[in-house]
């Protein structure tokens, strides 16, 4: 639940560098939540209202730390926008965010493995 909320914590940090593991577990717990979400919403009568709620509350969120993951592989931010692109874009980004990042410092900052943990 950490990772969760470290990214909230963040809510428009668009700088510096995410692990996999933080964006990772942040998507995760987006899906569950999303899924719960629905189910509320379909057995309240109330379909995409608490959905949307959330999806625009967690939207800034989501997307300072898909570029910080971006930030960490030593590319741009900017990669966010392939994923734009039907098919071919989607599993492109992904691949991005699934591989490793740098391991040492790049122009986004320090290796966040080798912070110190808080």
């Amino acid at each position: 639940m950490n990772w969760y909320v470290d990214v909230l914590k963040k809510y428009a940090v668009f700088s510096g560098r995410a692990r996999r593991q933080e964006y990772w577990m942040f998507a995760l717990f987006n899906v569950v939540i999303s899924i719960v979400l629905s189910i509320v919403d379909n057995v309240a009568g109330t379909s995409p209202i608490l959905g949307a709620v959330y999806s625009l509350l967690v939207l800034l969120p989501a997307l300072g730390v898909t570029v910080r993951r971006l930030h960490d592989t030593d590319r741009s931010g900017w990669w966010i926008l392939i994923g734009a692109v039907p098919l071919v874009g989607f599993i492109i980004l992904i691949v991005f965010l699934a591989s490793e990042g740098k391991a040492e410092q790049n122009a986004h900052g320090p290796n966040p493995k080798l912070a110190p943990a808080y």
